[in-house]
């Protein structure tokens, strides 16, 4: 994945909140943090899904603000490869990729109107509305354990905790988290909010 400037982030050091906003603002705030505290440990969080977003802050801040002004990119790519393009029709964003079924499965789909691709596309936006809902629930959950597992993986209490974000069950969640740092435990819960109240 790549970040933009303006992705939604926060960072932590030594386990405390120092910035939260755009990457841009982010970074800034973080190179001070890292900067004013020799062997402090810098860890920064995507807010979209809670992954971890390695920053490249070696340097000065005029390289940093470099970095910020587009001429180079301050968060390091996860592995993207960029698609080919081949030979046949334009490109549509179609994606070709091997599906296996029992032969009853290929045969109603094939009798379908507009044959196999079209009723499999169906069926995939049919899904895709009626379970948005528990799909964000889901994608919040799984946001809010990336964040726990990095931040409170050693902390008591952090099995239960899981057990009770996964469960729903916001009341456990918050007893298991009530010796927690503050800053840890308000952006766990801030990350699974959506789960919590679905």
């Amino acid at each position: 994945m790549t970040y933009s400037p303006n992705t939604r982030c926060t960072a932590f050091v030594d386990g405390r909140r120092v910035a939260a906003g755009e990457l841009r603002h982010v970074a800034i705030k973080a190179k001070q943090a890292i900067d004013a505290r020799a062997n402090a440990q810098l860890l920064v969080f995507d807010d979209r899904d809670g992954s971890q977003i390695e920053l490249d802050l070696r340097g000065n801040m005029s390289d940093l603000m470099q970095r910020l002004n587009g001429e180079a990119p301050i968060a390091a790519p996860q592995d993207e490869t960029p698609a080919r393009r081949g030979r046949g029709r334009p490109r549509l964003g179609v994606v070709a990729r091997e599906v296996t079924l029992l032969p009853r499965h290929w045969q109603w789909l094939n009798a379908q109107p507009g044959g196999a691709s079209v009723a499999l596309r169906k069926l995939v936006e049919d899904a895709r509305r009626s379970r948005a809902q528990s799909d964000r629930a889901r994608g919040c959950q799984e946001a809010a354990y990336r964040f726990m597992h990095a931040m409170a993986g050693n902390l008591p209490g952090f099995e239960e905790a899981t057990r009770a974000l996964f469960a729903q069950d916001v009341a456990g969640l918050e007893q298991h988290m009530a010796g927690w740092p503050d800053d840890i435990r308000e952006h766990a819960l801030m990350l699974a909010a959506d789960a919590l109240h679905h």
